[in-house]
């Protein structure tokens, strides 16, 4: 049997990946295969096929680290069946018919919810509950800043600060961006390509500052916002789509008492499974309350996973772009 699958056989653009069918893989010990429905895009997605991301597979792979899909073949010592409905996080190789993956990286589909949906859900979600639960320990009546917030990551963590009770502060490129956030629940926006962002928060705050910055751009955003933060602010440090990893003076954090805290939630899944479980059935409730309503700004076939990941780089997506099968 054969399946298609996205291939990167060389690193660089998204335009050098190319179509290919493969063999079906088979299921070992702990592993399942899972038929693809859908898979999402994320920024790491862009990043690896041009060999910058911390992550580094073998040549050839599959990009994509999301899916949803239903569960094919189950091997020895797996609790999951055939026919089970889910979502699966892998760091590559989502982006295809078939996927073989270790058991521990899937969880269940939730019964009220579609592939396209489940698709777009836990890594953007799972991310920002993990940064503002657990790293930022963001309370009711806090402020949040969130920078790039219209992409996956920024309307997940608009939306689940709302879930807490904070006032949220949504931070992007374009009047159209900013609309978006405002309909996931953004309290006010910042539009940092026309604004000055330290003015602008000084002007929300009363001179005071936020309480926590989400920071999933990096760039020359992250010093004008941690410059803004209130006294035992946090800056959580998400990730760095603008592509510049900045270089903090740490006198802000003295000056502040603030602190500048790491997430990486790939690793904290691995490191902490209880804890991790936790964050998803959390994730699940709110979900059902109707508290988190995943973006889904377009779908396209499979085959033109090229072309969504240019968009991404071109950083014209809002929310999520979902591949389908």
């Amino acid at each position: 049997m054969l399946m298609k699958a996205v291939l990167c056989k060389q690193f660089g653009p998204p335009e050098s990946l190319v179509v290919e069918d493969l063999p079906s893989p088979r299921a070992g010990p702990g592993e399942v295969v899972i038929s693809v429905r859908a898979a999402s895009l994320n920024f790491p997605d862009v990043l690896i096929i041009q060999n910058k991301y911390q992550y580094k597979p073998p040549l050839p792979f599959s990009p994509g680290s999301e899916l949803a899909g239903v569960v094919k073949e189950a091997g020895e010592g797996v609790s999951f069946r055939p026919g089970d409905k889910v979502i699966a996080f892998t760091t590559y190789g989502a982006f295809a018919e078939e996927v073989k993956t270790e058991a521990s990286r899937l969880v269940r589909l939730p019964e009220n919810m579609d592939f396209v949906t489940g698709a777009a859900f836990l890594l953007t979600y799972g991310t920002s509950e993990h940064a503002l639960c657990d790293r930022g320990d963001l309370r009711a009546g806090e402020t949040l800043l969130v920078l790039g917030a219209a992409g996956g990551v920024g309307l997940a963590a608009i939306e689940i600060g709302k879930a807490l009770g904070a006032r949220v502060i949504a931070c992007a490129s374009s009047a159209e961006k900013l609309a978006v956030c405002r309909e996931h629940g953004a309290d006010e926006t910042v539009n940092y390509a026309t604004e000055d962002l330290r003015e602008r928060i000084k002007a929300l705050t009363g001179g005071r500052g936020v309480d926590v910055v989400y920071d999933a751009v990096g760039g020359p955003y992250t010093e004008p916002a941690f410059r803004s933060i209130a006294w035992r602010g946090r800056l959580l440090v998400v990730g760095f789509a603008a592509g510049e990893i900045p270089k903090r003076p740490l006198n802000l954090a003295l000056l502040k008492g603030a602190s500048v805290v790491g997430v990486f939630w790939g690793d904290f899944g691995r490191r902490e499974p209880a804890a991790f479980a936790a964050s998803v059935a959390k994730l699940g409730q709110w979900y059902r309350a109707g508290k988190l309503r995943p973006h889904v700004s377009a779908t396209l076939p499979l085959v033109k996973a090229a072309e969504a990941l240019q968009q991404m780089a071109r950083r014209e997506v809002k929310g999520k772009l979902v591949l389908t099968v």
